[in-house]
């Protein structure tokens, strides 16, 4: 009943994942190896702790450590990866966790089927990076015909747009 999302992950051999941490404290990470290289050379790093994988030993960690992933092998590494509930001393603060774990959950849903919602947070995503994508096309054809105006506009656009943010949040 703790288990608050579950999925396969894969890592294909020589690939990794880069340094990262959860900010959100409500839970801990959960791994079993199910299809691993059996390998030293595949392995997670958590808080400059090291892990390798194996077929069908565990680990569980605190997520808002820093951690990240190497696999330096040419077999793919195939995990259950689960968020467990964090266990918490007092019933108030289970009920907090629950709420916004449930809020976040809800806020970066993908789509699966083609029936489900996606959440806020996923769709707020894949605006900006095509946004950001005509905008970067657009720069990248301003700055290669007028490299002057360019150097002189950029640093005066990024106030600006800071000015705005800054009074959007405040």
């Amino acid at each position: 009943p703790n288990v608050k999302g579950a999925m396969f992950a894969l890592l294909p051999g020589g690939s990794h994942l880069n340094p990262h941490r959860d900010p959100f404290a409500g839970s801990l990470r959960y791994h079993l190896g199910l299809s691993t290289p059996n390998s030293d050379a595949c392995r997670i790093y958590v808080d400059g702790e090291q892990y390798a994988w194996r077929d069908g030993e565990d680990v569980m960690f605190d997520e808002t450590y820093v951690h990240w992933v190497k696999n330096e092998t040419d077999v793919t590494r195939v995990i259950l990866f689960c968020d467990i509930e964090r266990p918490l001393s007092s019933p108030l603060m289970t009920r907090i966790n629950r709420k916004v774990s449930a809020f976040l959950g809800r806020a970066t849903a993908p789509q699966n089927t083609d029936d489900e919602r996606v959440g806020g947070i996923n769709q707020a995503y894949a605006w900006s990076k095509r946004f950001s994508n005509k905008i970067s096309s657009r720069m990248k054809q301003f700055k290669r015909a007028n490299p002057k105006a360019y150097r002189i506009l950029r640093p005066v656009l990024a106030v600006v747009v800071a000015y705005f943010l800054y009074r959007w949040l405040f």
